[in-house]
């Protein structure tokens, strides 16, 4: 893909084979600028020499996680780049750790174990489809929306909105004379 070497990288995983493996598949794929880190404090770091254009991260680390680290550089007030794509690994896939993904503020997730075309599919994917930016007092990230509701038709899009209506209308009505 062209325009892949003007690209600035940052792997942030604690285990160094899996990083190294990273790495590799973004040198292979023709990424400019590879930076690593073994944590979410050493990421922190190097972010602030230069903030990279996408960060991966993993989902398992310690004493930072992927979560934290991603929480933290949406809404810490010195984040250097809130608004940074990350992409986050993880070999948990279950959907309670995916959705904690996304409500942490990644933009894309990938499973674990990893291939070139699946990390460059979501390379691409938040160069070329950014999501909005988000910011409530609940969440900061990425709009997690990804359809585009086209076929939406009506006010309650969100499913607690459904059950609401469902719970009033199921309400036994007062009788007006």
């Amino acid at each position: 893909m062209p325009g892949l070497n003007s690209l600035h990288v940052l792997v942030v995983d604690d285990n160094p084979h899996m990083r190294s493996i990273v790495v590799a598949i973004l040198r292979g794929v023709g990424i400019g600028i590879v930076k690593e880190a073994s944590d979410g404090a050493d990421a922190m770091e190097v972010m602030r020499a230069g903030v990279p254009d996408i960060v991966i991260v993993d989902l398992n680390m310690f004493p930072i996680d992927g979560l934290e680290f991603t929480q933290m550089i949406r809404t810490a007030v010195d984040s250097p780049f809130p608004f940074v794509p990350i992409i986050m690994m993880t070999g948990h896939t279950e959907r309670t750790k995916v959705m904690a993904a996304r409500d942490s503020g990644v933009n894309e997730l990938v499973a674990k174990p990893i291939s070139a075309k699946t990390l460059l599919d979501r390379i691409v994917a938040v160069i070329d489809r950014p999501r909005a930016f988000v910011k409530t007092g609940s969440y900061t990230g990425p709009c997690r929306r990804r359809g585009s509701g086209k076929d939406y038709i009506g006010a309650m899009r969100r499913k607690s909105d459904k059950e609401a209506k469902a719970e009033q209308s199921s309400q036994p009505k007062e009788e007006t004379a």
